[in-house]
């Protein structure tokens, strides 16, 4: 298949808003798609080009693109640049400095959606000395190829902002319509597969038949459930009833694969970050008795001499450390907590009440006192003593308390009403930052008000909800300022507009109405918490998300 034919599918998606006829194009097309790409068109549809869960990535920002696309024009990356910031989209910019290209390349061969595939493949494998330039190469060979259209899709595909309005639930119900098969069944084999490729191939081949039979792997992580914000303890109790109390422990979440001796540890953004956290998998592979299991909990950073749990940034120490992993473990040492369990011995778990789940956690988790044990649990449906749990949990240091349905599934991925947590605080927003502003004055040469943006769920968005530029020291100016100037896309008047790729957790005094930002709400007097390195701009916040808190705080009024 020509890459222009998936290019035309991305004009027809971009023409329209309508969520409808987006489905049904995507519907259409998937028809028409050959057996032999099923495995990579779904995936191109949203943006992406491997899995959330693959380990390769990129690596190209919009210096490196900028370079490779002046060599293509025959122009200098600063003009290119100059371009994106008049036409205000990297796309754009491209399909006008490619339509003007004064040398046109004689006998240019069409571009392949499977030949674009196996470049970007490339351009992520490139590692080592002298990578940077080969990522350049690649990218310019295939630029070099390309119509203008071919072009604009080919870089918005590069930076992750392809911007045809197509998420994941569209893409979903496209899968369904296009081979007859329910929507349901195309849910749940996502959930278990975490790749529309396969669940896409296995609907077109077996049907429904061949969606029930794809199961979890052990080596693939799925997304985690997220829990809701609980308008009350009282009010969750009147809901559940008896329900299972756990402490919210302060750290970061892990999904722990284990077949054999081998041990894989994969983040909530479903990295693997099993190099760094060697410790832990090696605990695992004592405790956990069975041959294949795939379970979940939470890594905490503990001072050794308090034994109370560490700053956040600690745990994002350890996970991002390459080198001197053992050093770092004495600095830093881990205890981890396990919670649920998602496969065992080739069976799906998650279908199971989580009172199932965790009875079978507890049968083949032999704890490791202080290291990697259960998370401490009470069953109960007295509120006085949920109260005391929830002291009990906060005077240990930890977060706070969450609150599990004993009779409910799990369900990768979504926020549902099948756990809350309950912490002390307002709850925070995780948004990402689309752009920024240069400092003036003390903060003159930092990048000091950053622009907030929360996910439109239907078409993947992102939308504004406020600016910040409080709750920032200088040591964090200077480390923002690091982490994002490699992501601008371009500038004007003092504003840099950013590829989207860093979260931040942000607190608020309160959420307002306001037609002045896309997403039709602000955050009032935002401030910045931290940065979610263990987040990815797909697991920011929703606007929907932003909506039932502006409700919730309504209503406690």
């Amino acid at each position: 298949m020509e890459y222009s034919r998936l290019v035309s599918v991305y004009e027809s998606l971009e023409a329209t808003s309508s969520k409808l006829e987006k489905t049904e194009i995507v519907a259409r097309f998937l028809r028409e798609v050959p057996e032999d790409l099923l495995d990579i068109i779904p995936s191109l549809l949203i943006g992406r080009v491997f899995p959330e869960w693959s380990e390769l990535e990129l690596g190209i920002g919009p210096s490196l693109l900028y370079e490779a696309v002046a060599f293509v024009c025959g122009t200098r990356a600063s003009e290119v640049k100059g371009i994106v910031a008049r036409a205000g989209d990297v796309g754009e910019a491209v399909e006008q400095l490619l339509a003007r290209k004064v040398q046109l390349t004689l006998f240019a061969r069409k571009l392949l959606v499977r030949e674009v595939y196996e470049a970007f493949k490339k351009i992520a494998l490139a590692s080592g000395a002298g990578s940077q330039d080969r990522k350049v190469r690649i990218l310019a060979d295939l630029l070099a190829s390309a119509s203008p259209k071919e072009g604009k899709y080919l870089v918005r595909t590069v930076l992750g902002e392809l911007r045809v309005g197509v998420a994941e639930g569209l893409l979903r119900d496209a899968i369904a319509q296009a081979f007859n098969v329910s929507v349901s069944a195309v849910e749940r084999a996502y959930m278990v597969a975490n790749d529309f490729g396969t669940v896409a191939r296995a609907a077109k081949l077996e049907g429904e038949e061949g969606l029930a039979r794809i199961k979890m792997e052990v080596g693939r992580p799925i997304k985690p459930m997220l829990a809701q914000l609980a308008p009350s303890i009282e009010k969750v109790f009147e809901e559940l009833g008896s329900a299972a109390l756990e402490i919210k422990y302060d750290g970061a979440r892990v999904q722990i694969h284990k077949r054999g001796d081998e041990v894989k540890i994969f983040s909530r953004r479903l990295e693997n970050v099993t190099s760094a956290l060697p410790d832990i998998a090696r605990r695992a592979a004592r405790a956990i008795k069975a041959e294949e299991a795939i379970v979940e909990g939470e890594a905490v950073a503990i001072d050794p001499k308090t034994r109370r749990p560490r700053a956040f940034q600690d745990i994002l120490r350890r996970f991002r450390r390459k080198y001197d992993v053992e050093k770092m473990m004495e600095e830093i040492p881990f205890e981890t907590y396990l919670f649920d369990i998602l496969y065992l011995e080739g069976e799906v778990m998650i279908d199971l009440p989580f009172e199932k789940r965790r009875q079978k956690l507890g049968e083949v988790v032999e704890e490791e006192k202080g290291k990697f044990e259960l998370a401490e649990q009470l069953v109960t449906g007295d509120v006085k003593r949920a109260h005391e749990f929830y002291s009990r949990a906060l005077a240990k240091g930890h977060e706070g308390m969450m609150i599990k349905n004993l009779k409910a599934p799990y369900i990768p991925g979504a926020r549902v009403g099948y756990m809350y947590k309950v912490k002390p605080v307002m709850e925070t927003l995780d948004l990402v930052i689309t752009g920024a502003l240069w400092g003036t004055g003390k903060r003159a040469g930092w990048l000091s008000s950053y622009i907030l943006a929360a996910r439109d769920e239907d078409t993947g968005e992102l939308l504004e909800v406020g600016r910040v530029g409080t709750g920032v020291t200088e040591e964090q100016l200077e480390e923002f300022t690091a982490r994002l100037k490699p992501l601008i896309e371009f500038e004007e008047a003092g504003e840099v507009r950013l590829k989207p790729s860093v979260v931040v957790e942000v607190a608020y005094q309160e959420i307002q109405r306001s037609p002045n930002y896309a997403s039709g709400f602000a955050l009032r007097f935002p401030r910045v918490v931290r940065i979610r390195d263990d987040k990815s701009p797909e697991e920011a916040d929703t606007v929907q998300r932003v909506k039932e808190l502006y409700e919730m705080q309504r209503q406690a009024r």
